[in-house]
């Protein structure tokens, strides 16, 4: 294959020009009379083979006691699993004319056993759910990452049946503040803000403990009480909630806190 030429030479003034240029650029004279075509290389001739674009690589995932004091990469599935179920609660109390499990809301009493659980994932309102899921998204989240799958399901059913059952027994805190508790008007006890509560509580503990200790962790504790303090008044806009399923879950989440401190640290 032919090379083209490095220069030419402007035969008006000598100048050694580009080949790829019709003037000459030192005085103007006339080179050619159209530029050279590039040539291409041909079928089968050596070509420099093009380099393939580098993957960038990608971290693994933070594998357990690989970076002391930092939880492990994992997917909080049984906080998953307490959402979902919570949202389909709240489907079926939506709907509790038309299936049997609804039928079965309204035609049983406040205080079967069962109750106790079934309230915590009961929801008639948007904004007490959307308020009580993010609060157990959140620090049902951070237990799982430190302490394994058990602790947040474990925290949420203990602290929230205990707050449910403490409502029943103590009865409906009334004054025009919040809603009545009767069972023939199809109006339910619904105590996932115990729930939500008993899980901050036994994070907030957890993390008071290990400061003591000398590991601290350097969490934001003003945007958890915030969120604590909301959760415990929101009773006051939401009458769904009820504020004594919500007191009592949480001081049951701070009894469960030096629990889950025995059990062996995934970070």
């Amino acid at each position: 294959m032919s090379q083209p030429d490095l220069f030419v030479v402007c035969k008006n003034c000598g100048s050694e020009v580009s080949p790829y240029v019709t003037e000459c650029p030192y005085c103007g004279q006339r080179v050619r009379k159209r530029a050279p075509k590039l040539e291409r290389d041909e079928p089968g001739a050596d070509a420099r083979p093009k380099e393939r674009r580098r993957k960038m690589p990608k971290l693994s995932r933070l594998r357990p006691s690989e970076i002391e004091g930092i939880a492990p990469d994992t997917r909080p599935v049984a906080t998953f699993v307490l959402i979902g179920l919570s949202m389909v609660g709240a489907l079926i109390f939506a709907s509790a004319n038309s299936t049997v499990l609804g039928q079965l809301l309204l035609s049983s009493p406040l205080d079967d056993p069962w109750r106790y659980v079934s309230a915590l994932f009961l929801y008639d309102s948007l904004t007490y759910m959307f308020a009580t899921l993010v609060t157990v998204g959140i620090f049902g989240t951070l237990l799982e990452r430190r302490f394994g799958w058990p602790a947040p399901i474990v925290v949420f059913l203990v602290a929230g049946a205990a707050g449910a059952a403490a409502a029943i027994a103590i009865g409906p805190v009334s004054g025009g503040l919040f809603r009545e508790l009767f069972p023939a008007n199809g109006l339910f006890l619904q105590g996932g803000n115990g729930a939500a509560l008993g899980l901050l509580a036994a994070w907030m503990v957890d993390d008071r403990r290990a400061a003591r200790r000398g590991d601290e962790r350097g969490n934001d504790l003003i945007g958890v009480l915030v969120i604590g303090v909301l959760m415990l008044l929101i009773p006051l806009a939401v009458t769904e909630a009820d504020v004594v399923a919500g007191v009592v879950g949480a001081l049951v989440g701070v009894l469960l806190a030096p629990v889950l401190g025995l059990l062996p640290r995934r970070a």
